[in-house]
């Protein structure tokens, strides 16, 4: 397997007769010391954890909420969690409840539980993050272990996913660990990969698993090839093994909170692939084929450019570099980038496309481009250094290798800083909700138009409840689980079939409150944007309403796309169509509200 590992330009090992050191190599300039490479990440997933926005209202209501309906016995209800339909599992929420009432031992504050379980979340990611980084140098290459982690720690798209609390994020960490498993090419941990891969797809989200089909394929045909087939027939079966044990818990533990049985799974297939005329993602709105290319674009600059110029640089390589590769060689090489393909081309057949879809298939993007670029390096430094030419090349190969990283690198700092000043309101607003003699038990916050930028009711104070008032929105809102005080009432509570939900989006009336019953309300104010009779400017009713809270809010609608794709500053002299324009994101109080407590 030694040729393997000479795929892309690793340093060469004595062989034969050739002279051995006694002592060992210097480590190459390219390795950063592991500690380094987990800070490196845990510095970048953390600001994520503690300041990234919420990019999505079902990472809100189908999964904080759930969460703190297990911590605190009262939470907002997706139809997803209806026993009826069931394809959201118990298993993946309740492991983050876990987190956040074991964190309720150290911070009172329930929005210090928030950001309790989003540090844990980026712990487990930084520590994927740094075992795949391992792997890579190991097996492949320090530099593009290195530019792998460049990749993954600078760019908006990995910062998002990071931290977020979406089974496909989940999915993305256990992606890293099992694409860890399969490097190991003098003896992969198949039965390990396996298992990682499943969990990944059981426990958070079943499409996943097609990310291990190429590293499978791959192993088996290669077992074949060598004659040790039965070693790979055993790891096949011993992983299996492993996911059908995670399967068997999961439906354990959704029985317990559903009391009937579920394969929760198979439920998520069945619905987005068999859902039927009417139903199905799609119902939630569609995107054109380029969707994904745009996106992945913001979220990873000149990455993404490399990541699918990967395939084509290998074959370049094997036609006219065939002494820098071999059968094997290509195998391999084609079997690591083969995955992110894959999905891409999956998901953008895929009418409904979602930012957050092609998180499991980030590590593999940015392996791709790590392998990419570092065989457009290697070829421009193949020529001899000796004398002015290559020295020449030496300093073109510098030269280009920095220009890249600092524009890719400073692209996706502009960029990450750019959207958590653009977008960061609603995780700021509540503050006031915090200080004594401001809310009260029994109190309620509305939403109306703003109701898809709640960021859960970990920052509204013990007891108070968030409500619904009538918008232009006419699709389904999220109802109330059954308030629980103690274990047995909450999985009363979780296996009761509520009232009003369905799976075709159909709004329900029953959602919505009088404007009356609110205490406090949530809304923006856009100057470019009419009001309307369902939605009118309740910052202008003085007389029934008083700001507590504003934050500013990026207004895209009038701003350029220079100050929407990226960050930029406020100074005086810039041209009106470089600047920011913005609007405010606020937290009303009733006018009366005060003399009435």
């Amino acid at each position: 397997m030694g040729s393997a590992r000479k795929t892309i330009d690793v340093p060469s090992v004595p062989r034969g007769n050739a002279p051995r050191s006694k002592k060992r190599p210097p480590p190459s300039p390219y390795v950063l010391p592991l500690n380094i490479t987990l800070y490196v990440c845990l510095i970048s997933n953390g600001i994520a954890a503690f300041l990234a926005p919420i990019q999505d209202c079902d990472e809100v209501f189908n999964f904080w909420e759930p969460t703190h309906y297990l911590d605190h016995g009262y939470g907002l209800q997706t139809w997803e969690y209806s026993p009826v339909y069931s394809i959201r599992s118990w298993l993946y929420v309740t492991i983050h409840a876990i987190v956040g009432k074991m964190s309720s031992l150290a911070f009172a504050s329930k929005s210090s539980q928030f950001y309790a379980i989003r540090f844990v979340l980026a712990i487990i990611c930084a520590a994927s993050q740094t075992r795949l980084y391992a792997a890579i140098c190991r097996t492949l290459s320090p530099k593009i272990g290195l530019f792998f982690l460049m990749i993954v720690a600078f760019s908006p798209g990995m910062f998002h996913a990071s931290a977020s609390f979406l089974p496909s994020s989940f999915t993305m960490y256990m992606s890293m660990l099992g694409l860890t498993s399969f490097l190991e090419w003098r003896r992969p941990k198949i039965a390990q990969g396996i298992m990682w891969f499943g969990l990944g797809a059981i426990v958070g989200w079943p499409f996943a698993g097609a990310l291990i089909v190429p590293l499978l394929l791959a192993e088996v045909l290669i077992g074949f090839v060598s004659g040790s087939p039965w070693a790979v027939i055993s790891g096949i079966l011993h992983g299996a093994i492993r996911c059908l044990a995670i399967l068997a818990a999961e439906i354990a533990v959704d029985y317990a909170f559903l009391r009937r049985v579920a394969i929760v799974p198979w439920n998520i297939v069945a619905y987005n692939v068999f859902g039927g005329e009417g139903k199905g993602p799609e119902i939630f709105g569609t995107e054109p084929w380029t969707f994904y290319i745009r996106n992945l674009l913001l979220n990873f600059n000149i990455w993404f450019v490399f990541a699918m110029l990967a395939a084509p640089f290998l074959l370049l390589q094997a036609a006219f570099r065939p002494h820098a590769t071999n059968k094997e060689t290509l195998l391999r090489t084609a079997t690591l980038i083969t995955p992110f393909y894959m999905w891409f081309a999956i998901f953008t057949a895929q009418p409904h496309k979602e930012e957050r879809f092609m998180y499991p298939a980030y590590p593999f993007l940015a392996l791709n481009a790590a392998i990419a670029i570092h065989m457009v390096l290697s070829y421009i430094g193949s020529k001899n250094s000796q004398g002015s030419h290559g020295r020449l090349l030496a300093n073109v190969k510098l030269a280009i290798v920095t220009a890249i990283v600092l524009a890719a690198i400073n692209a996706g700092l502009l960029r990450t800083v750019g959207m958590i000043t653009a977008y960061n309101a609603p995780l700021q607003v509540f503050e006031p909700l915090q200080r004594l003699q401001i809310a009260h038990a029994g109190d309620s916050v509305c939403f109306g138009k703003e109701w898809y930028r709640f960021p859960s009711s970990f920052f509204l104070p013990d007891g108070m409840r968030a409500k619904f008032i009538r918008s232009e929105f006419r699709g389904l809102l999220p109802g109330e689980f059954p308030d629980a005080t103690d274990y047995p009432a909450l999985f009363d509570g979780t296996s009761q079939i509520p009232q009003g939900m369905n799976d075709l989006n159909q709004e329900d009336p029953a959602k919505y409150v009088d404007i009356s019953q609110c205490s406090f309300l949530v809304d923006s104010h856009f100057p470019s944007r009419d009001a309307t009779d369902l939605e009118p400017n309740y910052l202008r009713d003085e007389s029934q309403w008083e700001a507590l809270s504003c934050e500013n809010f990026l207004d895209a609608s009038q701003t350029g796309l220079l100050g929407r794709l990226i960050w930029v500053p406020d100074t005086p002299g810039l041209p009106d169509k470089f600047r920011r324009k913005w609007g405010q994101y606020c937290l009303l109080r009733r006018r009366n509200l005060a003399e009435t407590h």
